[in-house]
């Protein structure tokens, strides 16, 4: 399997699951109806041209600050364990919401994906969780011992957030990869479907040089492609490949199709 920085996609598809077991909305859902939904939504991204996805407990909120519980990591494990399964799929990251890095980790050991992402690697953000602190040492010294090859692509002044007082975005930026040993940096607009500024997109690639991966969080789209992608490296997606824009909705191959060849023009 590539890895997510030799993966011919320009594009990572998110694989939004629904509610896992003991969250609030996941009342009469079953194990069998949420696999059958992941899949399907990778075999829309697979039948667009993305062979690369994220998957996260995206439905699951409201979050835990870090760990989400034995109940999702075992959810998510299933999950991730059938969508690599599905015809297609050659890379996968693991996303436990809010901020849970070392459940993640231990899900992508245990399933062999190949990165992760964590929304708070270094410094800390005002969240609807409280504050959040980033865990590096912890996060990295995990990964040594779990899965050395697996990625982590940390987010810098993540959505959904705000940086403490005083933090610029150019020092987290440079902390995340410098200190916190992350392998790319994700930049996100202020909200799910919110596109970064370009300019703000521009700093962070500045702030790490060329050498750095740099991914779109959120908020890519067909009017947004080029002006991101001028600055990034890659993208990742999941509302806009959704039927009618709509995040709740299935993910439809022709908007993801659209989306790729955007992609590919910039």
């Amino acid at each position: 399997m590539s890895s997510p920085s030799e993966s011919k996609d320009r594009l990572i598809g998110v694989i939004h699951l629904p509610p896992t077991p003991g969250a609030p909305t996941a009342l009469g859902g079953s194990m069998d109806e949420l696999v059958a939904l992941a899949v399907r939504d990778a075999a829309a991204y697979v039948a667009g041209g993305i062979s690369t996805l994220v998957v996260e407990n995206y439905h699951d909120a409201p979050f835990f600050k870090d760990d989400a519980g034995p109940a999702t990591h075992a959810a998510m494990t299933v999950a991730a364990t059938r969508l690599l399964a599905v015809a297609g799929v050659e890379s996968l990251g693991i996303n436990v919401l809010r901020n849970d890095a070392h459940g993640a980790l231990g899900i992508a050991a245990a399933v062999g994906a190949d990165f992760i992402r964590v929304n708070v690697h270094t410094g800390s953000m005002y969240t609807d969780q409280g504050l959040i602190e980033g865990q590096a040492a912890q996060t990295m010294r995990q990964r040594s011992a779990l899965c050395p090859a697996v990625q982590v692509f940390a987010d810098v002044h993540v959505k959904h957030a705000s940086p403490v007082a005083g933090e610029v975005l150019e020092d987290a930026a440079r902390d995340a990869v410098h200190r916190g040993r992350a392998d790319g940096l994700i930049v996100s607009g202020v909200a799910t479907g919110a596109a970064p500024e370009p300019e703000r997109v521009e700093r962070v690639r500045q702030a790490v040089g060329a050498s750095v991966p740099i991914l779109i969080g959120s908020g890519f789209s067909l009017e947004s492609a080029a002006a991101l992608l001028a600055h990034a490296d890659r993208a990742i997606v999941g509302t806009a490949a959704k039927e009618r824009g709509d995040v709740r909705a299935p993910v439809c191959p022709d908007r993801v199709k659209d989306l790729v060849a955007a992609a590919a023009r910039h």
